[in-house]
C-alpha cells in the first residue's frame, strides 16, 4: 500500500457514513475511484458503481462491498436536554457507555458523549449492561431547545468518533473498517486493471452499495438495475483466532492467513471453484467457511434475483467487529485484490456457471 492508496483508505474509514445516510462516504469512494473506470453512477438512494466496459463479450461482472456503518439514531430529547437512541444496524449496547459520539446535525457535527454512571455509584449487585433504550446521550444541554438550536433533532445520526490507526506495520483498527475495506478493494481492482494492457473480456461493474447493515436493500436495487451474469460479494467475516471463541461453534479463520471463501447458500459452486482454482494457481491463501443457512451479507440478495445470478462470497477476516476497534491484516486484503483482478480477467462470455444436470 503506497502513501496515496493508503490516504484513500484511512479518508474513507473516517468519513462517517451510517446506514441510510452514506453520501458523504461515497463522495470519496467515487472521487478515487472514478479515475480508474469508463464512467461513474450512482441512483437514487446512493448506491455508487464505477464501469470498466468491454465489447468483447456479453459477460457482466458485479464486484460489489457495501458501504454503510453501524451507529445510533436519536430517538427522544428530554426536557432537560438528553438524547435517547436507536440502533442504527447491530450496535452492541455492552460496549456504548462512556463512548465518544459524532451527531450529524443539520448544522453540522456536534460532539457527544454515551452517559455512563461512575462505578462508585452503581450498585454492584444489580449493575448489568443497559438495554439500547437506556443509553442517552449528553451533549452539554441544559434543555431541549438548546439542543434543538444546535441542530440536533429526533431522526438524526450519530457515530462513534474513533478513527483508524495501524499500531504495527500491516494492521489496520478502527470504526467501520465493516466494511469500507471492500469499497477500498473495490478501487484497487479498478486501479490493477486501469494499468494493465489487456482489458478484461467482461464488462465490471464495481458496486458501492447502501444499507447492507439493515437487511440489503440497496443490493437489491443494483443487482435489479445491472443484471450481472455472475457477482462477487466482498465483506468481512469473523477471525475466531483471539481468545473466548469456540471454534467448533464458529468456524476456524485466523487473522493474515489469507480471504475466505464461503461454501453453501447463497454460494454458487461453480464461482467458489473458480476463486479456488485461482487462488491455488496463484499461490494465494485461502482459508474457507460453511453457510449451512445464511451468509448474512449482500450475497443473500444477489443469488435470487431475477433468473438467479451466479454469486460468490469473499471476505477478510476481523477481530472484534461492530466495535470502534476493529482489526484487519492488510496481507490478507492484498491478497484479495490479487485473486479478484484475476478473476474478472478469467470470465468470457462462455461462462455461463449453469451446472450440467441432465
Amino acid at each position: 500500500m503506497n502513501s496515496e492508496e493508503k490516504q484513500f483508505l484511512f479518508r474513507l474509514l473516517d468519513t462517517p457514513s451510517p446506514t441510510g445516510f452514506e453520501s458523504e462516504g461515497q463522495k470519496v469512494w467515487m472521487n478515487y475511484a472514478g479515475r480508474f473506470a469508463d464512467s461513474l453512477d450512482n441512483d437514487t438512494y446512493g448506491n455508487a458503481w464505477a464501469t470498466l466496459v468491454s465489447k468483447e463479450s456479453s459477460a457482466r461482472i458485479m464486484l460489489e462491498a457495501h458501504a454503510d456503518e453501524i451507529g445510533f439514531m436519536i430517538q427522544n430529547i428530554t426536557d432537560d436536554g438528553f438524547l435517547y437512541v436507536t440502533p442504527i444496524g447491530g450496535s452492541d449496547r455492552a460496549i456504548a457507555r462512556g463512548k465518544r459520539v459524532r451527531i450529524l446535525g443539520e448544522k453540522g457535527p456536534v460532539l457527544g458523549v454515551i452517559g455512563n454512571v461512575a462505578i462508585h455509584l452503581r450498585d454492584k449487585e444489580t449493575d448489568k449492561v443497559p438495554e439500547v433504550h437506556e443509553l442517552y446521550l449528553d451533549i452539554g444541554a441544559k434543555s431541549k431547545s438548546e439542543v434543538e438550536n444546535r441542530g440536533i433533532r429526533v431522526g438524526h445520526p450519530a457515530i462513534y468518533t474513533d478513527t483508524a490507526d495501524e499500531p504495527v506495520p500491516g494492521k489496520i483498527v478502527g470504526r467501520a473498517i465493516d466494511n469500507r475495506i471492500g469499497g477500498f478493494i473495490l478501487a484497487q481492482v479498478l486501479a490493477n486493471l486501469s494499468m494493465q494492457k489487456t482489458r478484461p473480456a467482461a464488462t465490471i461493474f464495481a458496486v458501492n452499495a447502501v444499507q447492507e447493515e439493515i437487511g440489503g436493500s440497496g443490493v437489491k436495487m443494483i443487482s435489479y438495475r445491472l443484471e450481472p451474469s455472475v457477482a462477487i460479494v466482498l465483506d468481512v467475516t469473523h477471525a475466531t483466532d483471539s481468545p473466548g471463541i469456540d471454534r467448533n461453534k464458529h468456524g476456524s479463520v485466523k487473522l493474515g492467513a489469507g480471504p475466505t471463501v464461503t461454501h453453501g447458500t447463497a454460494n454458487h459452486p461453480l464461482v467458489v471453484n473458480r476463486l479456488i482454482s485461482l487462488a491455488k494457481k496463484m499461490d494465494i491463501p485461502l482459508q474457507h467457511e460453511a453457510s449451512s443457512r445464511a451468509t448474512g451479507t449482500d450475497t443473500a440478495h444477489v443469488y435470487p434475483m431475477k433468473g438467479g445470478i451466479p454469486s460468490a462470497l469473499l471476505s477478510i477476516p476481523m477481530r472484534y467487529m461492530h466495535s470502534p476497534v476493529e482489526m484487519i491484516d492488510f496481507g490478507d486484503v492484498e491478497q484479495c485484490i490479487l485473486l479478484l483482478t484475476n478473476f474478472v480477467h478469467s470470465v468470457s462470455g462462455k461462462d455461463e456457471f449453469t451446472p450440467k444436470l441432465v
